[in-house]
């Protein structure tokens, strides 16, 4: 069967399922039509089918949405230099990530807010994990959406614990539950500006429960206000890493690393990896790009430790860019969101082969073999 084909059933099948909300209702793809073809049209076809304060919620930014903008339009400052008359018959997505080797550089990033879009979400885009053999990095908290599912291989991030008692406990928890790592998101010390859900009377209760269906009587938990002070973990510090590595074995990666003399901070801590993230442009608004910082990023780590990225990714051309600027891997969160919301898991295992098969024919057409021949000799920045 071929993929347009393939794509018609796995559609045909998901539109009968129980997996989506009411505020998500499913219709089969007509014969003569193969569905969305990238992961724009993903996003398109999820916004028609969301609940307004679901959407803003998953695509907007903070404020402004400078950084949120400047994610993607970074991209077009980047230019793939190609090599020519090379074999790449054959063409190998695979790396390694901390002595484990998985199929493709792309993971799924943690995303809060996944119950907005559909009931009992993590584990929906766990099982599409694991039958993408993709590695999933979800919240703390979650792990048995990763027991659910079986089979997959999974990272836990947290924004950090109190002290150091706690901190320890948790690294033992999920260390003990089978995670192959922790990553600590370290730019989220307090709530955002997010004026999309200051708008909306957005409740961020609804974070844990999904929006509540029409005459629904649900009472506010904790309603967004304008510029509103909500502490998340503003005494998070260099201490944590160290918390962590002295009670688990397993790699302590740190998310939201911007600066190149975080990166020498981290690794000097014991950090085992960086993840150069601008928090999707949901947090400081106005910082640099992802992929602006990536390179000053991996010339500190100064091959370290490993060095991945996350940001504003949509096309596997994206991913190539990344790749020759440095980074091992990247994660991705909106898109695989955008699958969910149009067609559920089975959309989240298409926009996670789409990404991955585009990876693979922009590295044929840039005349590299595989992850590991990716090098910063075949991209440069005009602009």
């Amino acid at each position: 069967m071929n993929r347009r084909l393939a794509f018609r059933s796995l559609m045909g099948f998901v539109s009968g399922s129980p997996l989506f909300s009411q505020q998500i209702q499913q219709t089969p793809i007509p014969d003569d039509v193969m569905g969305p073809i990238n992961v724009h049209e993903f996003e398109e076809m999820a916004k028609r089918k969301l609940h307004k304060l679901a959407y803003d919620f998953i695509a907007g930014g903070v404020e402004d949405e400078l950084t949120l903008r400047a994610n993607r339009h970074a991209y077009e400052h980047w230019y793939p230099v190609p090599r020519i008359l090379t074999d790449v018959s054959n063409v190998d997505t695979s790396t390694t990530l901390f002595g484990v080797e998985v199929p493709s550089p792309i993971l799924v990033a943690p995303t809060g807010g996944k119950n907005l879009v559909v009931p009992n979400a993590e584990t929906i885009v766990a099982k599409a994990c694991a039958n993408s053999k993709a590695l999933f990095c979800t919240g703390s908290g979650a792990e048995r959406a990763v027991e659910e599912a079986g089979g997959v291989n999974w990272w836990s991030n947290t924004i950090g614990q109190p002290g150091k008692e706690q901190a320890a406990s948790y690294a033992r928890r999920i260390e003990d539950r089978g995670a192959k790592a922790i990553t600590v998101t370290v730019d989220n010390q307090y709530q955002s500006n997010r004026d999309r859900n200051n708008r909306n009377r957005f409740d961020y209760g609804y974070m844990g429960t999904g929006v509540p269906t029409a005459g629904e009587n649900v009472r506010p938990r904790n309603p967004a206000k304008a510029a509103m002070w909500l502490p998340h973990t503003p005494g998070l510090t260099w201490n944590y890493v160290g918390w962590l590595r002295g009670a688990c074995r397993i790699p302590v990666i740190l998310k939201g690393v911007l600066h190149p003399e975080d990166a020498e901070l981290a690794v000097q801590n014991g950090a085992s990896g960086i993840i150069v993230s601008n928090h999707g442009g949901r947090q400081l608004d106005g910082v640099i790009a992802t992929i602006d910082a990536l390179p000053d990023v991996v010339d500190a780590v100064k091959g370290r430790v490993p060095v991945l990225m996350d940001g504003g990714i949509r096309r596997g051309s994206d991913i190539l860019k990344a790749l020759s600027l440095g980074a091992q891997a990247v994660l991705v969160g909106r898109a695989p969101l955008w699958g969910l919301g149009s067609y559920g898991q089975a959309g989240v295992e298409r926009v996670l082969w789409m990404l991955g098969a585009e990876l693979k024919l922009s590295m044929a057409l840039a005349g590299k073999h595989s992850v590991a021949s990716i090098d910063r000799k075949i991209i440069k920045r005009i602009g």
